[in-house]
């Protein structure tokens, strides 16, 4: 669908809008590893100052930065990428939200996964009401 599809949606990536008032009014300030692009706009007076993403591939908010996420919402001026810690060892790499998915955690008894639970053990007794 290429350029058709760019002129008609907004789920599969920035629309001609988007990018033209990016290239016109927008400064980019950075990227993340996964190559989002953030983008500025000097605060008018009275107002502040306007900050958006525009996603590499599919727009999906999980795949924004915690780091990055705080920056969009106004928490901080500088850049995320100048005050950041060193990662550390056991923090885990992104993983996209998989909900909707074939990959979607699905637990026993899930009706994806047959229907059938695990049968009651036997210490639940009902609550009738006057008991």
């Amino acid at each position: 669908m290429g350029i058709f599809s760019k002129i008609f949606t907004w789920w599969d990536g920035a629309t001609p809008g988007t990018m033209l008032f990016s290239k016109l009014n927008g400064e980019q300030v950075g990227t993340d590893a996964q190559g989002n692009r953030y983008f500025r706009k000097a605060a008018k007076p009275g107002q502040s100052e306007r900050r958006w993403v525009i996603y590499e591939g599919a727009n999906d908010a999980s795949r924004v930065p915690a780091e990055w996420h705080g920056w969009l919402h106004g928490n901080g001026d500088g850049v995320p990428e100048s005050f950041l810690p060193p990662a550390r060892i056991w923090e885990a790499d992104y993983t996209p939200n998989a909900t909707g998915t074939l990959n979607a955690y699905r637990p026993q008894g899930a009706l994806e996964r047959g229907g059938k639970r695990a049968a009651a053990t036997g210490d639940y007794e009902a609550w009738t009401p006057g008991d």
